[in-house]
């Protein structure tokens, strides 16, 4: 493994190295490499990015705020490729995760390895408005989860996204998009994956997963896909929004939020499985300077509490409820970025969990968009209505 490790770092040096005179007519924040075939039979573009972290949290105990917890971490440190193959019709994109948060998570159905690959998908548009996609991505769920991390305008997604998103997942996905007159567009998106999350290689356990959105553009297009790009990089001159549904059925679901969380094992060591049903509804708005996000989810179960073959509870949980994610902000002319965030959780009775609420008041500087920004953010939590936490961060991205 390490011999594997310093052939490939020594084959990136000597790339970089022999390249390291040449002058290039790209970009900051176009990409680090952009190649194109001298026949035009494929291209690739390389954009490596990551974003450090300072968080200090103040946890309540009852009667004052304990001291703060300092950490300081590289939350995301990735590696993108994109381009075409043989045509221009034929689109992939690859992308990598290198920090602990990328790739933790090793079990026994992914041999046990880091999961390294986030992206590994090809996308075919074999038709007039139709894309065909297969591989490893982003399954069409909420908008906030398939805004890239990249695109954020706070330092990270709120409660609602990881609580009930439903992330990525391996399988295919058919895109199409209508024309509804003037205007007015239509985009429906439809999936169907193994149901347990990336990267794991030994089979699926469970049944599979569907996945279906509609999208509706009353106005037209955003510019440079805002619709899934946070805060007003690009001011649009006349009103924008978007407005999306998602319905989401994992059928014998084996983990506590469908792709991800816990394995529901029994004392046996057998698996317990029941349905799982996601749904969303959410929406993008963007004039001039002012951008809002607004969501709603919900998760529910056939039977929320896993089971022994004896009907004795595993102590397993599927986490179901729903929540409530509202943010706004506002970009003056100088890319400073004001932005609001409440977010609300109502979990169901039998998950034990109480119902929490937040409030996050973030700034932001854009220096070149979202591809080289600072931004701080401070949130004050509330359990049961009552103080719980207040948690100030600040970091910055860089993207090439």
């Amino acid at each position: 493994m390490k011999l594997k490790i310093t052939i490939t770092t020594a084959l990136l040096f000597a790339f970089f190295y022999s390249s390291a005179q040449e002058i290039s007519d790209t970009k900051f924040g176009k990409g680090l490499i952009n190649f194109v075939a001298k026949d035009s039979s494929f291209s690739v573009k390389f954009a490596p990015r990551f974003q450090v972290r300072s968080i200090s949290s103040w946890d309540h105990n009852g009667n004052i705020y304990e001291s703060p917890e300092h950490n300081f971490i590289v939350r995301r440190a990735r590696l993108k490729f994109d381009g075409f193959a043989y045509s221009p019709k034929l689109k992939y994109k690859i992308e990598l995760g290198l920090t602990n948060r990328d790739v933790s998570g090793a079990n026994e159905f992914n041999r046990n390895t880091p999961r390294i690959i986030l992206d590994a998908v090809l996308k075919w548009s074999f038709a007039k408005n139709f894309e065909l996609w297969a591989g490893q991505t982003k399954l069409p769920g909420n908008v906030e989860r398939v805004v890239s991390s990249a695109n954020l305008q706070l330092i990270n997604r709120s409660l609602l996204n990881s609580r009930f998103n439903i992330d990525r997942d391996l399988g295919i996905q058919l895109r199409h998009k209508s024309n509804l007159g003037g205007h007015f567009l239509m985009k429906e998106k439809f999936s169907i994956s193994q149901g347990e999350g990336r990267n794991v290689t030994e089979g699926n356990i469970g049944g599979l997963q569907y996945t279906g959105r509609l999208e509706f553009l009353p106005f037209g297009k955003f510019k440079s896909k805002g619709d899934y790009v946070q805060a007003a990089i690009k001011r649009e001159e006349t009103p924008k929004l978007m407005l999306g549904f998602t319905y989401n059925y994992n059928q014998n679901a084996v983990r506590a939020r469908g792709f991800a969380g816990n394995y529901l094992f029994r004392n046996d060591g057998s698996i317990y499985e029941t349905d799982q049903t996601t749904i969303f509804a959410d929406a993008m708005f963007k004039y001039e300077g002012l951008s809002f996000m607004g969501e709603y989810a919900k998760r529910s179960a056939k039977d929320a509490i896993a089971k022994n073959l004896d009907g004795t509870p595993t102590g397993d949980i599927v986490l179901t409820g729903n929540a409530i994610n509202l943010q706004t902000g506002y970009m003056f002319e100088s890319n400073y970025e004001i932005v609001g965030r409440y977010t609300t959780l109502d979990f169901e009775s039998e998950t034990g969990k109480l119902p929490q609420e937040q409030y996050t008041l973030g700034v932001s500087k854009y220096v070149v968009g979202h591809k080289l920004k600072v931004q701080s953010d401070i949130s004050y939590s509330t359990e049961d209505g009552k103080e719980d936490n207040i948690m100030f961060r600040f970091g910055f991205d860089i993207h090439f």
